[in-house]
């Protein structure tokens, strides 16, 4: 068995996490009870309690835009991430840093957006043309 990742972290409704996480994310919905929901986040699981979502602030450098920390993220694959910015998009995600590619023609490569769920928890995704980028200095 390969190693995954698990995070378990606070919403507010169950529901709305639903329509967020299975519905514009895609992610399909594993266990649940009446006080959490764990999703297949692109091959980790996430386990979405009811409860506060913790605090950030933005302070954390993105180039020149001040982004959420803490936040939890995710990297794909070039085209699948430029499938995900389009759902965000197509929902009226409003983002944090909008979709786009940072370190252009260098060593690492990479797209990136931020945004949050509906509950503020901040989340970055990022694209790679392949995953040799993902390290790269």
């Amino acid at each position: 068995m390969r190693s995954l990742f698990h995070f378990a972290f606070n919403v507010t409704d169950l529901d709305e996490a639903r329509r967020f996480y299975g519905g514009v994310l895609g992610c399909a919905e594993g266990r649940s009870t009446a006080t959490w929901v764990d999703f297949d986040f692109f091959g980790h699981q996430i386990s979405l309690h009811l409860g506060e979502p913790f605090k950030t602030a933005r302070t954390g450098h993105v180039g020149d835009v001040l982004v959420p920390m803490p936040h939890f993220g995710l990297v794909l694959g070039l085209a699948d991430w430029q499938a995900m910015a389009q759902r965000l998009e197509a929902a009226g995600t409003d983002f944090v840093l909008k979709p786009q590619v940072r370190y252009p023609g260098e060593p690492g490569e990479q797209w990136t957006m931020f945004f949050l769920d509906p509950f503020g928890n901040p989340i970055e995704v990022k694209g790679f043309a392949s995953s040799e980028g993902l390290y790269a200095t």
